[in-house]
């Protein structure tokens, strides 16, 4: 016999379905074989298993790797250097909520060097002490980009003489593609990936530092 819950009570089924993802993780037969190799290559890279952000998104097979592909042109692979990369993209996780970005990148942002304080200060942005005159301007970028959708002509007139047109370009589409991340992951529900306790593998760390970086042009 089902018996209903008290008027206002809830059966807790509500925040379950509203926690289950939307679109799970896939199997090798539903992403294919070629992702399935990324998503490993990828955890393995981290010091873990293959990542659901992989497994979820490779399901649109050919979007995937050509969004992996523009993606690496970011990060690792962009001009910035990785310790700014790393700090929008903390601060970026934490403007949209999202839980699956900010413990990811949480976990790079150690193993390329940040220290613990500096990651937890990322959710204070560019107010909270400590930071270099240039950290502290990507950090308003990502603020001003998530709010107002463009870079106000005060911000810009400090960030010029700091950093280079290629690098306030990527500084706008690296903000941008996260961001987009950000809302793909939170609207279909990615769970957390289950990480290994402490940091990564110490030759997981050596190999976050040694990929490589472009040149500005």
């Amino acid at each position: 016999m089902n018996v209903e819950p008290p008027p206002g009570q809830s059966t807790g089924k509500e925040s379950v379905a509203r926690d289950a993802p939307r679109i799970g993780p896939g199997s090798a037969a539903d992403i294919g074989q070629i992702n399935a190799l990324i998503a490993r290559a990828l955890g393995a890279a981290t010091g873990g298993g293959p990542p659901n952000f992989a497994t979820t998104l490779g399901r649109h097979r050919r979007l995937f790797r050509r969004w992996l592909r523009f993606g690496a042109a970011l990060m690792p692979g962009g001009v910035l250097p990785r310790s700014e990369t790393e700090l929008v993209i903390l601060r970026v996780a934490h403007n949209t909520g999202c839980e699956y970005e900010w413990r990811h990148h949480e976990r790079l942002a150690r193993a390329i060097g940040l220290t613990a304080e500096q990651v937890r200060s990322a959710r204070q942005g560019h107010a909270a002490p400590g930071w270099t005159q240039r950290q502290r301007l990507v950090l308003r970028a990502a603020d001003e980009l998530h709010h107002e959708r463009v870079i106000s002509e005060s911000l810009w007139i400090e960030l010029r003489p700091l950093l280079s047109e290629v690098e306030v370009i990527e500084l706008c589409m690296l903000i941008g593609q996260y961001e987009m991340l950000a809302m793909t992951l939170n609207t279909l529900r990615v769970a957390p990936d289950r990480l290994p306790d402490g940091p990564p593998p110490r030759w997981a760390r050596a190999l976050q530092r040694l990929l490589p970086r472009r040149s500005p042009k």
